[in-house]
């Protein structure tokens, strides 16, 4: 792993505080690794510190696969059209990513809430034509 901000580093190793990781933090560390990593490394970093938070906090039942993966597709696909710059420039332009509610725009809310959602990465469903 090449060398990482201090809060970077903590973060993949599992050493964050999880009462001050919010939303917005959970977006700017997908951001950073996405920005220093391909895209199925940082799904393995991510996901894994992603856990070591949830163990932390005592939940480790609220750890969601398909959360974690979608969010880090959809802040990649916007890496790759719109360019990395910082994070404050792409938290402004894609602020619809700062929502929690963006996946209830792709996933069927039964889906989403599945057992199977929270243990392996589901792909949004389509309505049936």
């Amino acid at each position: 792993m090449t060398e990482l901000p201090a809060d970077l580093a903590r973060f993949v190793r599992g050493e964050t505080e999880p009462a001050t990781f919010t939303h917005r933090e959970h977006v700017r560390m997908a951001f950073e690794l996405l920005r220093r990593y391909d895209f199925p490394e940082t799904v393995l970093h991510y996901s894994r510190a992603l856990q070591a938070l949830t163990a932390r906090a005592g939940v480790p039942g609220k750890f969601h696969q398909t959360m974690t993966v979608a969010f880090l597709s959809l802040i990649a696909e916007r890496l790759f059209e719109h360019g990395p710059g910082t994070f404050e420039t792409f938290a402004r332009t894609h602020a619809d990513l700062l929502d929690g509610a963006v996946l209830e725009r792709l996933y069927d809310p039964e889906r989403l809430a599945s057992a199977a959602a929270r243990t392996t990465f589901l792909l949004p469903t389509t309505p049936a034509r």
